[in-house]
């Protein structure tokens, strides 16, 4: 269906697309500025909160490969709708929780979909969109959602955890999904389909395997690095991670091809992205727990106070391309992750001081423009020099550590914020509690900065692609 006739309704389907994506990304952040309502609701323990950003961030990585596999055989169209679908149920279900166990399960649901979605999005706009200007417009408008949604799932989030409630947030994806569920049906049609198997035992075994080293890293927090519960969840998530990487050295179509790890260059970026989103994800996580447990803010002001580094993080994103091709990528890079070392570092060492336009505004600023400088590089060096037939697994692999690194990380820094001591604080525990965290942070991003100063962009450098800067 890529050709040079445009489609008549590709407008609607940009927009549905669009929509669908700012769906996923709303739901990442919207959680965060409730998160003091929901811990004092359903009961959740400052470690165990963790599982709500950790279920959906784990389960999104860790079928993120055969969701995109699924939509190869099975069709994009059909794959676009059942994630949609699954995300709103889960949506819906997560709303009327009444135990953490029952958000967590959910929220796991929910990030099941959203694996299964996101694939298609990408897929879909170069369906529509030929290559040229009409496909770029068309990613930048996709890229650009990323940005608005960070900052819009954070401020909504706040404004109906204010005004309503902060099941409001969830429930309100669902006359949004059926929405778009329609039209999809309407308007969007099904894509060539490929032959293929599935390799279910490699995404059980990748995904129970962060899972279970996950929750070992959590558990720490709570029962100590010596509990039987902490060690055997670690032991077992390294065994079902070892499976995995044994059985996609032997299956005849694996979900990760393993000639991609045989790359200098590629690994870096792995890890650097794992390292870097490791870090980052204790200053959206802490922060907006900070602003009012320490501070004093409602959730809308918390939402609102986030403003400083959402606004500059997607100046900065659109500006990639441009300052990119003038300075290159490895120093755009660098300045970035730098800007977010200095950040992190700022805000963990005035965190004590308890005062929004002293401590938190400045580098907040640096925060937000680092972070726009930082993601579209670390994906061109991610995807560099694969062959054709691997760029979709390469691609994948990016996301996946993304959003894995992600979740390690904020279990770590849960076990930082915890410290051996009591896990709830007082406005002043939890300011110096903060503080010592983001600093434990800023030597994430820092070692993020040394692995890409050692591997990234030493050869030829590559080109960026349009196609990446929509990467989160």
């Amino acid at each position: 269906m890529n050709n040079t006739n445009p489609h008549p309704h590709r407008g609607i389907i940009l927009a549905i697309i669009m929509a669908s994506y700012l769906m996923l990304v709303v739901d990442i952040s919207i959680v965060l500025t409730g998160l003091p309502k929901i811990r004092a609701e359903l009961a959740f323990t400052p470690a165990s909160l963790s599982w709500i950003q950790n279920a959906y961030t784990l389960a999104f990585g860790g079928f993120l490969l055969l969701g995109a596999r699924a939509g190869d055989v099975l069709g994009r169209r059909r794959m676009f709708i059942v994630g949609l679908s699954i995300f709103t149920f889960a949506s819906l279900a997560i709303g009327a929780a009444t135990t953490p166990t029952w958000m967590i399960t959910f929220r796991a649901v929910q990030g099941f979909g959203a694996a299964v979605l996101a694939p298609s999005t990408l897929t879909l706009i170069a369906t529509y969109f030929e290559e040229g200007q009409a496909r770029n417009r068309a990613l930048a408008w996709y890229a650009a959602a990323a940005g608005i949604g960070a900052t819009l799932g954070l401020v909504l989030g706040g404004l109906l955890a204010d005004l309503i409630s902060w099941r409001a947030g969830f429930f309100i994806n669902l006359p949004i999904g059926v929405v778009l569920i329609v039209g999809s049906l309407r308007y969007i049609g099904e894509t060539p389909r490929h032959t293929g198997r599935f390799d279910l035992a490699g995404a059980l075994t990748a995904t129970l395997g962060m899972f279970a080293l996950v929750f070992g890293i959590v558990e720490a927090a709570e029962a100590g690095w010596a509990s039987s519960l902490t060690q055997g969840a670690i032991l077992a998530g390294i065994l079902m991670l070892g499976a995995f990487l044994w059985i996609e050295q032997h299956a005849s179509q694996p979900l990760l091809p393993l000639d991609l790890l045989g790359d200098a260059q590629r690994n870096g970026a792995y890890v650097a992205r794992l390292l870097f989103l490791a870090g980052m994800v204790g200053f959206w996580f802490f922060t907006a727990q900070y602003l009012q447990g320490s501070l004093g803010f409602s959730p809308m002001q918390a939402g609102l106070a986030f403003v400083p580094v959402t606004l500059p993080q997607f100046i900065s994103s659109v500006s990639v391309p441009r300052i990119t091709q003038r300075f290159g990528q490895r120093r755009v890079l660098l300045a970035g992750l730098s800007l977010c070392v200095v950040g992190l570092l700022w805000l963990g060492l005035t965190a004590a001081q308890m005062s929004y336009p002293g401590g938190v505004v400045l580098p907040m600023i640096l925060l937000g423009f680092g972070q726009g400088w930082v993601l579209a590089p670390l994906t061109v060096a991610g995807v560099s020099g694969v062959e054709g037939r691997s760029a979709g697994a390469a691609s994948g692999l990016v996301n996946v550590a993304h959003q894995l690194g992600a979740s390690l990380g904020l279990a770590v820094l849960v076990v930082v914020y915890a410290g051996g001591h009591a896990p709830v604080f007082d406005a002043f525990g939890m300011a110096h509690h903060t503080g010592i965290t983001l600093l434990a942070a800023a030597l994430l991003v820092f070692a993020a900065l040394l692995v890409s100063a050692r591997y990234l962009f030493r050869r030829r450098p590559a080109v960026l692609s349009s196609t990446m800067s929509s990467q989160t």
